[in-house]
């Protein structure tokens, strides 16, 4: 199974960049969306998408032109979750499942902190109830891909200037803690599992140039619960995809 994360910061902007042709060539079986910005009404392109084998299943905020998810599949899923129970995040569409033969994986767009302390606050929430959230859900799906936009920064090797954004959101010292916390619950870092080399970013700033300077951020992660350990196949970042501020990530998993 070919599996994608994106961050795709609004699909009718990326769309106008030709993504749909980017998706045919790249060709996933499975694609996770994030900060999707939009409701499938207003998209005039889902007969292409369609005619490409996707189902398409959305999970769009409340708040029109705002965060939201996606999971796009040409395996079809025996179950589509939206709801995680957690009103405050299911309000702004954070979370949305999709279970297959062997494996349910979740597209999910966690929160960013840079806006103020308020929002930072939300996020810590956030993780904290992810985490016990994510704890119960392995219990009935061990075998658990979580996809997405975790707008953390692991370790230093996954920032383009450690020292100087030691007090950025995105890479605060409780949030790597978090991180950290969470792959030992239970979770592998799929990308690093295979890579270990520095300078590999999936979110630059639109300002200073920054990503063809290539001063970067690795934010967006496929991470794999243990059970599937075994069954991980190959993982990389695909920086040439630029519709987006992020840029894809690809999971293949041998199942």
């Amino acid at each position: 199974m070919k599996i994608i994360t994106y961050n795709i910061n609004g699909i009718r902007s990326a769309l106008s960049k030709n993504w749909l042709e980017w998706l045919k060539a790249a060709n996933p079986d499975v694609i996770c969306l994030q900060e999707i910005k939009a409701t499938p009404d207003q998209i005039t392109d889902l007969i292409l998408l369609e005619q490409l084998g996707y189902e398409h299943y959305w999970n769009p905020a409340e708040k029109k032109g705002y965060s939201g998810t996606a999971i796009f599949t040409k395996i079809s899923p025996k179950h589509v979750e939206y709801i995680s129970g957690m009103d405050e995040y299911d309000r702004e569409g954070r979370i949305i499942r999709a279970d297959f033969d062997g494996v349910s994986v979740m597209s999910t767009y966690f929160p960013s902190g840079s806006s103020g302390e308020d929002r930072q606050d939300f996020k810590y929430r956030f993780l904290e109830d992810f985490q016990d959230y994510s704890d119960k859900l392995k219990l009935d799906f061990p075998n658990l891909v979580i996809s997405g936009d975790y707008n953390i920064c692991h370790k230093p090797i996954d920032i383009h200037n450690p020292k100087s954004n030691a007090n950025s959101s995105g890479f605060l010292p409780e949030e790597r803690e978090w991180m950290e916390n969470f792959m030992k619950s239970g979770y592998i870092d799929s990308f690093r599992h295979f890579n270990t080399e520095p300078h590999n970013y999936t979110w630059w700033s639109f300002r200073a140039n920054a990503r063809n300077k290539n001063l970067g951020w690795r934010i967006d992660y496929n991470m794999v619960s243990e059970g599937l350990r075994d069954k991980l196949k190959r993982a990389t970042i695909l920086p040439e995809a630029r519709h987006s501020d992020h840029c894809p990530v690809l999971l293949e998993l041998d199942l």
